[in-house]
């Protein structure tokens, strides 16, 4: 876990205030590869360019700006940012109190730890107790670099959490796609076929294990990387594999006889099973 905080105020509800620190609570696990000319294989920059000049910008005389007409904009800097609202850019202000199962999960994005700030201490465990015990989540806004966010905090072990969710507004209806029935008949299915895939479905259940899931392609890509320096093959391009003439068919043919081959071989699939937990670490910060 990251230890530089990336935001600091308040969670607050009723009268009570919750001095906190926001840490990142996950990281980006994709491989960072850099953009090369295939000329000669020099790294591409990316530049800062005034369009009207031509020439480079420092970051030092970079500014934010709103375009409210064609070409004429509202310069804004941080503190007219923290100035629009300024509860709002301090404060994680909760709303109401729900059950976490209500929130469907295309709302969620982001998920940040919060530990108490000096003086929080006995306050901060009031809320994580309180949440704990009810089984609730708290809906809340905070700003951020700029922007709102809506947010829910819950508990997590000793820890509260904040997750970052979407606005209703941001997620996009599925009205124009072409999507099957919602009726089992409507949609063709007959009960021999629900019943034989809600058995498959039983056979692969288990407990959510996420430390049995592995970026398994990351580590392949890896290994192919290390196997070309081990050549010495850094600036040979390879050509695409040719199409698999064995890849599945968009359509299933026999739904039914798919259904009793998956069933036949879930014995040799990898299946997370529950196991003892390892005692958790305490995380200490710089």
């Amino acid at each position: 876990m990251a230890h530089r905080a990336l935001w600091r105020g308040a969670i607050s509800f009723g009268l009570i205030y919750v001095p906190v620190e926001m840490y990142a609570a996950a990281r980006d696990g994709s491989l960072h590869l850099h953009l090369l000319d295939s000329r000669d294989f020099a790294p591409i920059g990316y530049e800062r360019v005034n369009k009207k000049t031509g020439k480079a910008v420092e970051w030092s005389d970079i500014v934010k700006g709103y375009e409210y007409q064609k070409g004429n904009y509202v310069a804004l800097s941080d503190a007219d940012f923290k100035h629009a609202n300024v509860k709002a850019s301090e404060t994680i202000d909760i709303a109401s109190f729900s059950d976490a199962a209500d929130i469907s999960p295309p709302y969620f994005e982001t998920p940040y730890y919060l530990a108490p700030a000096k003086g929080g201490q006995k306050v901060y465990a009031l809320l994580r107790e309180t949440l704990q015990s009810t089984k609730k989540v708290a809906v809340a806004t905070f700003v951020m670099r700029g922007r709102q966010h809506l947010c829910v905090v819950a508990p997590h072990e000793r820890a509260l959490m904040l997750m970052t969710l979407r606005f209703a507004s941001d997620l996009l209806a599925a009205d124009d796609l072409e999507l099957p029935a919602a009726s089992p008949k409507a949609a063709k299915l007959n009960s021999a076929e629900l019943q034989m895939a809600k058995k498959l479905v039983d056979e692969m259940s288990s407990p959510w294990r996420p430390d049995v899931f592995k970026d398994t392609y990351r580590a392949d890509l890896m290994r192919r990387i290390k196997e070309k320096i081990r050549k010495k093959q850094t600036h040979d391009l390879a050509t695409p594999p040719p199409e698999d003439a064995e890849r599945p068919k968009a359509e299933v043919i026999d739904l039914m006889e798919a259904l009793r081959n998956s069933l036949k071989g879930v014995g040799r699939r990898p299946v997370a099973r529950a196991a003892p937990r390892a005692p958790s670490r305490s995380r200490k910060r710089a």
